[in-house]
């Protein structure tokens, strides 16, 4: 009797990969949507309290990076294109390659939403800090603006909450 290894069913692998991928994704949005609207509220103890949702999907989307890293690693060591999961899907038959094709670019389009979204509340995020800190500036200059040139400092160029008794 040889080996007792068992053929993987790379069409049966590939979709239970790209499910686990999919709900991640769904998963994701709907955190980063969220992420906006507390945002957009400002609501610093809702921000925190997502800490351990994100820290949850950073895990799935690891075990979503291992799996598909197992599954090209398999493939390379059956002889099969591994160079990515649609050109391994590429070696299927015809039926379960589109199908499986069809899952690819509806995670790749998912994909470019979370990035789109990501980068979003990323500007939002950045808006925000650059407001807070020209609120800052004015505070600490009594809203005067400092000149650009010059040797001496004027007595009134502190602000007045940090610096002058009023």
């Amino acid at each position: 009797m040889t080996d007792d290894v068992i053929e993987p069913d790379w069409e049966a692998d590939l979709a239970a990969l790209l499910s686990e991928l999919s709900a991640v994704q769904d998963d994701l949005l709907a955190l980063l949507a969220d992420k906006t609207r507390l945002l957009l509220a400002a609501d610093g103890a809702g921000l925190s309290a997502q800490a351990t949702q994100e820290a949850a999907l950073i895990g799935r989307l690891q075990q979503c990076y291992e799996h598909r890293l197992r599954l090209l690693d398999e493939a390379a060591r059956a002889g099969l294109p591994s160079a990515s999961v649609r050109v391994l899907a590429s070696a299927l038959p015809a039926a379960p390659r589109l199908a499986l094709n069809r899952r690819i670019k509806e995670a790749q389009a998912r994909s470019r939403l979370v990035e789109h979204q990501s980068l979003s509340n990323w500007v939002l995020v950045q808006r925000t800090l650059l407001h807070l800190s020209q609120l800052l500036e004015i505070i600490a200059t009594s809203g005067r603006p400092q000149p650009t040139y010059g040797r001496s400092e004027s007595a009134n160029s502190a602000g007045a909450l940090v610096d002058r008794a009023a």
